[in-house]
């Protein structure tokens, strides 16, 4: 009897045993399979956005002056070196003066020369006058004696212009500074031969103010219908890397730089350089303030740029049809179809160019967890957020910034 009693229990506890797990794989059955996450999402949100142009520049005194020479000669004396500071008719530097002292001389006896000519055809010209009240001179011979004189005077003139020249060569090869200023470049040394047959030699770089530069940089085409005058910047220079410079756009030139079909503008940013921290021909990252906006709805800027891909646009339309009676399979097939187009592509045709330029249509996550396209118009933008100023989405809305898993499918 007790070994009955064992066998009907342990029978019992069998039965148990299959009922318990046939139970739990019934109910691990009718459990419903959790999707995973197929997108990454970002809520909406209110901040503040600033837009900004970036451009880099070059570092460049206000005034600056490249000083020549107009004659050409031999270095003798050299009065000024690099970081000078020089005041307005400073001397520079001299040129041997030995050819321009021989010139003068040459000059001076060609003007001695022509004089003793005029007096000598003065005194022929006053003869031939009372000759000729004689009767013993033709009037052809008194003419060629006034003709003389003439001839003498112009030549007087022209020594006269040849000793000036000299002079304004002997001058000349004295080298003075123009300004006051800085110098920050000299390219001749004592000795050496400057030679200004062709063209005027540099031999000097003066910057008036080193307290006061400014920047010289190049905006694309696409940047420019932002700037104004008057417009904050901020630029940093590797030389400071943790310190950031405070700038304001002065001018912005209308000629174009064209380079590899590529537009380009000058513009020309002011800098105080109190300080002197900032040296000339030095490389700044610039960034100009164009827009400023306080506490404004925002989205992710990824989410503008994301689209969804041939194979969502599909599993769209059999959810729709699935989820639709079997009556309707076919019209609800259809409606899926022309929604997942329309959500794909703009139709540009009933709006207007502002519209258009400002328009957008970004995706949201229903209640299911599917994408749903919302149409916004948007304001200012940078390379994080885009301000919303019109449509339905609203803070805490998770927005779609791209496909997990595919990376070609969120453009970040």
């Amino acid at each position: 009897m007790a070994f009955l009693t064992k066998k009907k229990m342990a029978l019992a506890i069998g039965l148990l045993l299959i009922g318990g797990g046939a139970a739990a794989y019934y109910a691990k059955s009718k459990t419903p399979v959790v999707e995973a996450p197929r997108f990454r999402t970002a809520a909406v949100d209110t901040g503040n956005i600033t837009q900004t142009v970036t451009a880099t520049g070059t570092i460049n005194p206000v005034a600056l002056i490249n000083i020549g020479s107009q004659v050409s000669g031999t270095v003798s004396e050299l009065k000024a070196d690099f970081n000078d500071h020089v005041t307005k008719g400073q001397v520079l530097l001299k040129l041997d003066p030995t050819i321009f002292n021989a010139q003068i001389r040459q000059a001076d006896a060609q003007l001695a020369s022509a004089r003793a000519s005029l007096k000598l055809a003065q005194a022929t010209h006053q003869r031939n006058q009372s000759l000729l009240a004689q009767n013993y001179i033709s009037p052809l011979a008194l003419d060629q004696s006034k003709r003389e004189v003439d001839v003498a005077q112009a030549n007087i003139q022209l020594a006269q212009a040849q000793l000036a020249r000299a002079q304004a060569d002997l001058d000349n090869s004295v080298i003075r500074s123009p300004i006051d200023g800085v110098i920050i470049k000299r390219t001749v040394d004592l000795g050496q031969t400057v030679a200004a047959s062709f063209t005027t030699p540099q031999l000097f770089q003066i910057a008036r103010d080193l307290t006061k530069m400014q920047i010289d940089t190049s905006v694309s085409e696409a940047d420019v219908g932002s700037l104004k005058e008057g417009q904050e910047a901020r630029f940093v220079v590797d030389a400071y890397p943790d310190k950031e410079f405070n700038a304001r756009m002065r001018q912005f030139r209308l000629a174009a730089n064209v380079v590899n079909s590529v537009v380009t503008y000058n513009v020309v940013l002011d800098v105080d350089n109190q300080d002197e921290l900032l040296k000339p021909g030095m490389t700044a990252q610039v960034r100009l303030l164009v827009g400023n906006r306080q506490n404004v709805l925002r989205v992710p800027t990824a989410a503008l740029r994301f689209r969804l891909s041939d194979e969502e646009i599909e599993k769209q339309k059999k959810l729709a049809a699935a989820s639709a009676p079997a009556s309707a399979s076919a019209s609800a097939s259809a409606s899926a179809s022309a929604a997942t187009d329309a959500a794909q592509d703009d139709d540009a045709s009933f709006r207007t160019k502002a519209d258009l330029a400002r328009s957008f249509r970004i995706y949201t996550l229903d209640a299911k967890n599917q994408p749903k396209a919302q149409d916004v118009k948007i304001g200012l933008s940078n390379f994080r957020y885009t301000e919303v100023l019109a449509g339905d989405l609203k803070k805490g809305d998770k927005v779609i910034t791209r496909a997990i898993g595919n990376d070609k499918e969120g453009g970040m």
